[in-house]
């Protein structure tokens, strides 16, 4: 928090160093805190990690409408550097609409994603974020065994063993597609391992931690678990 605190008496206006500092208050659970930090993030903001952490933070307050506004007249105006990129926030608002239940909105926006990150994917297939996106595209779809093929993919390009880092980031994605199709005792297991581990997360800021799986809706189908439930409780040392 120190170093954050130091960039911003530099640049109190930075988008990223706000994010960030708001993203450590997320991985403790502290929602009122890092909200302090994103009121001047929006739409039009340049910083892709500041918007995906402002979505974040409206994600885990389940502030569903404000999420989906932001990311619609994003995906609608902004010009972006990538498809890739592009493709990233046609999943993350692929996603919440599933959050709010809006199935015609969800089919549609899951359907251009998987157009956007298909032949990404087909010209580079040794691209494991492309993949791990088109594996969430499907999984939105409905298409089970196209989701996890690829997210079985993602992780044989980008195993843990080859990159400590983002690596279980991929063992992350495959989980939340393994709950989100009525699984339960591989993702916690999965869940389990990564709250041992330091990594970049694919679904959250920096790191799985037990505060965030208690407030991610994304991990609602794991939430009447017993041994999930666990797993979201603060462990003292």
């Amino acid at each position: 928090m120190l170093l954050f605190d130091r960039a911003l008496d530099i640049t109190p206006n930075d988008p990223n160093v706000l994010a960030a500092k708001a993203s450590l208050y997320q991985t403790e659970g502290n929602l009122e805190q890092a909200a302090r930090f994103l009121p001047e993030i929006d739409w039009q903001t340049s910083s892709k990690f500041a918007f995906q952490i402002k979505i974040d933070q409206l994600r885990l307050e389940r502030n569903y409408g404000e999420a989906v506004r932001l990311l619609q007249a994003r995906l609608a105006q902004f010009r972006y550097a990538t498809q890739q990129d592009k493709g990233f926030e046609q999943v993350t608002l692929a996603l919440i609409q599933r959050l709010v239940g809006d199935s015609t909105g969800t089919k549609g926006t899951a359907e251009q994603a998987r157009d956007t990150f298909e032949p990404l994917y087909r010209d580079q297939p040794d691209d494991w974020a492309s993949a791990a996106s088109l594996s969430q595209a499907y999984a939105v779809m409905g298409e089970k065994d196209l989701a996890l093929k690829l997210a079985e993919r993602a992780i044989t390009i980008l195993s843990p063993r080859k990159d400590a880092v983002n690596g279980p980031g991929m063992e992350e994605n495959l989980a939340l597609i393994q709950a989100m199709f009525g699984e339960r005792n591989r993702p916690i297991s999965t869940l389990t391992q990564l709250l041992q581990t330091s990594y970049n997360s694919w679904l959250a800021p920096w790191v799985i931690t037990p505060a965030l799986l208690r407030l991610d809706p994304l991990w609602d189908p794991l939430r009447g678990d017993p041994a999930f439930q666990e797993l979201c409780e603060e462990k003292k040392p």
